[in-house]
Parts: structure tokens; C-alpha cells; sequence
């Protein structure tokens, strides 16, 4: 996490969102007319000259912007229109007077690892990605289990039978892996989350290891196996193939509001102390 020096004026900005969504393309006209007239540029998503993407939707909406601006190195923020909002932490409702003090300069930029991906069939690259989230080695639309063998930095650590394999970032702690069990890692700690699904066996558990770790995930037997990148299908996997994740050189840059906080967002995402604080409200 990094805090910038010299914090830069936004003055480029592109507007990102859904625009079949009545909510959103309201949301977004309503941006527009504020960055107008704050003397802004508005540009379209695809624009390679903006200093700052504002996305509008949920954090499948930010996931996918975060994807593609990361090798112009356009920082990103967001706006909620979705469900939990991990990573859109400007609520809607504070939609005018979150991006009016990021304008004024009152931000905070921290910097998300993300994962390089390539799948090997022998010594033939078939696919090379990169997630924010997480990748995974999965079943496929036959739903059954498959077997894999996991080395990390050369060294053999496991060969298991389940339903596939979690290998999830930080930032990515609190999505999928977090629904199977895994731990939350802080966006600050450098490490990775490997995180099997239903594994045929009582003794396999989530593991976190270094992410200057090079992780090696070989399919030994199945049928239909599949690689999923940030919850996307993007490539079957056969008999042998290797599926290799280290950290990627680049990051992606969040531009944070005045007043966000980490655990913060935990607490009310995931509704730590809701009890106790009911139970004081009766007291």
C-alpha cells in the first residue's frame, strides 16, 4: 500500500459503466455534468489519455475496468451500484461529494497486486493472462471431480482430488476464495491465498505462502477441466497441461476517498459486530 507523494490534479477523466442500466447511465450523465463543471475533460472508457477512470456499477464492473486499464497505468476508482462493494467504496448516495474531494485532492492511491497467468500444453504456451482476483483450475459443465498436482517454486507439495483449486490475491481474499473457506489477506501483505475446492479429503486446508512465489498447477486426470480468470472461462484445460500464476509486474492503482478505512469496509461488508451491536441497541 502507498500513499502518493505528490498527489496529482485529475483533470482527464473517463466515465465507465453500463449503460443499458437505466440506474447507472442516470449515475453517469450526473458525473458528467459535475466534471464539466469542475473544468474537467470526460472521455470515453477506452480513452488512453485519461488520469483517472470512474467506474459505476458493482465490482465486477471495477474488476473488468481494473483489467484493462492496467497497462496504461490508469488509476480507478468506484462508485456502488452492485451488491457488497469490496472495491467500489464511493456509496452512490455520496456519489457527488466522494469525486468532488478526489477532485480537490483528497485521495489516497494504493497499489493491488495482480497475478500473470500462462497455461502450458508441454512446452507450448497456450493463454497468458492476468487476474486482480483470483485464477482457478475448475470443473467444468460435466461437474465432476478432477485431480491436480500442485508444486510451488519447483518443489512438489500435493496431488488432490476435488472440485479444483483457488489461487487468489489479496484483493481477491474476499471474493471467491472467501466463499470457500479461505483466509482474508490484507491488501498490504505480500502473499497469495491457494484455497481448494471441496477437496476428496478431510486434511487439505487453505494455505498462504509468499507472492514471489512461482506457483505450478499440473491437471493429472479429469475430463473437464477449466481455467476461470476474475470468475471468467477462458480456456479448457486437458490431461498434463500447466497452469503457471506468479506475481505480475504491474499493478493496479485504487483511488481511495478521504475517510476509507480497510476494516472499515470489512466490518460492514461482512457485518462483523452486528450482534453486539443490536444487543447494545436493546440495552
Amino acid at each position: 500500500m502507498s500513499l502518493a507523494a505528490v498527489k496529482p490534479k485529475f483533470s482527464r477523466i473517463a466515465l465507465i459503466g453500463k449503460v443499458r442500466s437505466p440506474e447507472i447511465a442516470g449515475s453517469l450523465r450526473e458525473l458528467a455534468e459535475l466534471l464539466g463543471k469542475r473544468g474537467c475533460t470526460v472521455l470515453e472508457a477506452k480513452d488512453a489519455s485519461a488520469d483517472l477512470a470512474v467506474v459505476v456499477g458493482g465490482d465486477g464492473s471495477l474488476l473488468a475496468a481494473a483489467r484493462e486499464l492496467v497497462g496504461r497505468k490508469v488509476p480507478v476508482v468506484g462508485v456502488n451500484l452492485g451488491r457488497l462493494g469490496f472495491m467500489t467504496d464511493i456509496g452512490h448516495e455520496n456519489m457527488r461529494e466522494g469525486i468532488g474531494a478526489i477532485l480537490d485532492g483528497q485521495y489516497t492511491i494504493e497499489e493491488r497486486a495482480l497475478l500473470d497467468a500462462e497455461i502450458f500444453r508441454g512446452a507450448k504456451s497456450q493463454l497468458r493472462t492476468i487476474a486482480l482476483n483470483e485464477a482457478v483450475v475448475g470443473k467444468g459443465a460435466q461437474g465432476r471431480l478432477i485431480e491436480f498436482a500442485l508444486s510451488i517454486d519447483g518443489e512438489f507439495v500435493y496431488r488432490l482430488r476435488g472440485d479444483g483449486v483457488i489461487v487468489a490475491t489479496p484483493t481477491g481474499s474476499t471474493a471467491y476464495a472467501l466463499s470457500a473457506q479461505g483466509p482474508i489477506l490484507h491488501p498490504a501483505v505480500p502473499a497469495l491465498a491457494l484455497v481448494p475446492l471441496n477437496p476428496h479429503t478431510l486434511s487439505a486446508r487453505p494455505v498462504s505462502v509468499s507472492d514471489r512465489s512461482v506457483i505450478e498447477i499440473t491437471v493429472v486426470s479429469s475430463l473437464d477441466a477449466r481455467a476461470y480468470f476474475d470468475g471468467i472461462a477462458l480456456a479448457d484445460m486437458a490431461e498434463g497441461d500447466r497452469l503457471v500464476l506468479k506475481r505480475s509486474a504491474d499493478v493496479v492503482r485504487f483511488v481511495h476517498p478521504p475517510g476509507y478505512r480497510y476494516f472499515a469496509t470489512l466490518r460492514e461488508k461482512l457485518r462483523w459486530s452486528e450482534a453486539l451491536d443490536k444487543q447494545r441497541s436493546r440495552e
